[in-house]
């Protein structure tokens, strides 16, 4: 009993850790293009070939 007097804040902690890193790439637009990423592996770039 006495092991959830560490492991709850620590679980609390390492959940708002993760909350405040998901609402930074929300705020910085890591989600803006979703399209892009996935139409950039159609995309042949030729001049890019050795």
């Amino acid at each position: 009993m006495s092991v959830l007097v560490y492991l709850i804040p620590i679980a609390l902690f390492l959940g708002g850790l993760g909350l405040a890193a998901f609402l930074w790439s929300l705020k910085s637009g890591q989600y803006e293009d979703l399209e892009g990423a996935a139409n950039r592996i159609l995309i042949d770039d030729e001049d890019d070939r050795a």
